[in-house]
């Protein structure tokens, strides 16, 4: 007997093939999470920089930054900002980019988590939007890396004036988005 319920019940028929439905529907699943780069994250905030925790003062904050050990941050995404209230010249900024290059693998000017949102906004800036152009796609929403909702946004903005239609969630469950009229 060839079925599923073998021994079971011997008036039992056989089990039909299990049709993929969502497999067959054409929808296209993009998820966000498979394009997370791996990599380090760190942050430098320039808070104990300070003088007095309120202002850099050039002479000394040139001095750390020629004897501070850039290697730790070799190929690492690094968030570049400071914690406090302070005042904060542009040209600090820059100069710490500067000792970064070559080193890091990416600068941003900023929290980590708006660094991430950069690093995403980054990925879907180089995505080839002729293969998605007049198809039906799905939008991934769970994931277990850390995909700022911004990269979402970005993905709809980028997908959208091709796309025949953007859902959100899961193949089997989803949110409409976008439907082209």
């Amino acid at each position: 007997m060839d079925c599923a319920c073998q021994g079971l019940n011997q008036n039992c028929k056989v089990q039909e093939e299990i049709i993929n439905k969502v497999g067959k529907s054409g929808l296209i699943t993009i998820n966000l999470e498979e394009m997370y780069p791996t990599g380090d994250r760190v942050s430098f905030d320039l808070k104990d920089l300070l003088w007095q925790g309120l202002a850099l003062r050039e002479k000394e904050f040139r001095d750390f930054l020629k004897d501070h050990d850039w290697s730790q941050y070799q190929d690492k995404y690094v968030a570049v900002f400071c914690s406090v209230d302070a005042i904060i010249p542009h040209w600090a900024f820059m100069l710490v980019a500067s000792y970064l290059t070559g080193i890091a693998r990416l600068v941003h000017i900023g929290s980590a988590s708006e660094m991430e949102s950069a690093i995403f906004k980054n990925i879907i800036e180089k995505i080839n939007i002729e293969e998605y152009t007049d198809q039906r796609l799905v939008i991934k929403g769970c994931s277990d890396r850390p995909v700022p909702q911004s990269a979402y946004a970005d993905l709809v903005f980028k997908l959208q004036p091709v796309a025949k239609s953007i859902m959100f969630g899961e193949p089997c469950s989803t949110v409409p988005v976008f439907k082209r009229k």
